[in-house]
């Protein structure tokens, strides 16, 4: 657990006491989005895993799509309520899964997010939920404790272990994860420079995914917003279908094969 400042520990409070509520309120749901602090309780260093600052979060959403949506390791919900928020607050069709480990970050996701689906589960043992048009995460970074592995990935990174999960029950990826795990570099940079590292070709080979990049978002512009870090970022994206296509083995023309 890390010291609060009076300041933290007051508003941090303040979100507790919203939480037992029935039901929240827009400016509640946002209130405790800000300021609920989940290295209250939690040594978050240790898992790799931070909160995503709100505004990274509602510029992610413009890279969401689709009608049913999983938040793979969810935390508290902000990325699956941006998601919601853009959708005009259900205005719009959209059913939302969220996948969390930590049962207290879901209890206060369930508050914040009543609307999704919460499930407390290792995103490495998911039980069948059926196949989604998007899967959005800020999972974990680097080599940090998981209880299992992704499909074909065997490499190191948390974050590549999600993602390959991911390609297997979604059409569509957009996620968070270091700057050094993607193959491009643009947040903080003066352009945008492809580069794509050895890692990231080993995730490449071994998996069928390409990570592409957003629609111009540097996430350095929200730097200032994280907790007791200030990690270097990008938003990348996956065309899932084609990984898989990717994938398929190479089918032999029969006339070919007879002659």
């Amino acid at each position: 657990m890390s010291k609060l400042s009076k300041a933290q520990y007051r508003t941090h409070q303040q979100a507790c006491d919203l939480l037992t509520k029935d039901r929240l309120t827009e400016d509640d749901r946002w209130f405790v989005l800000e300021n609920w602090q989940e290295s209250a309780r939690h040594v978050n260093s240790q898992a790799g895993a931070f909160f995503t600052p709100p505004m990274l979060a509602r510029d992610f959403a413009i890279e969401t799509c689709g009608p049913r949506i999983i938040d793979l390791c969810a935390g508290i919900g902000m990325l699956a309520f941006m998601a919601w928020n853009k959708s005009d607050w259900g205005r719009q069709p959209i059913e939302l899964v969220c996948v969390e480990q930590n049962p207290d970050y879901v209890e206060v996701g369930r508050k914040v997010l009543p609307e999704a689906t919460w499930i407390v589960g290792d995103i490495f043992a998911l039980p069948n939920l059926g196949h989604f048009d998007c899967a959005i995460g800020n999972p974990p970074f680097g080599a940090t404790p998981r209880a299992g592995t992704g499909p074909r990935y065997r490499g190191r990174a948390f974050e590549y272990h999600v993602i390959d999960v991911a390609s297997d029950i979604a059409d569509w990826g957009t996620f968070i994860i270091p700057q050094t795990s993607a193959p491009f570099r643009y947040s903080g940079q003066p352009h945008y420079e492809w580069r794509p590292g050895e890692t990231y070709e080993a995730f490449r080979k071994q998996t069928g995914i390409e990570l592409g990049a957003n629609c111009g978002i540097d996430c350095d512009f929200h730097k200032d917003g994280w907790r007791g870090v200030a990690p270097t970022v990008e938003i990348v994206t996956a065309d899932f279908q084609l990984a898989r296509e990717a994938r398929r083995p190479a089918q032999v023309d029969l006339f070919e094969a007879v002659a």
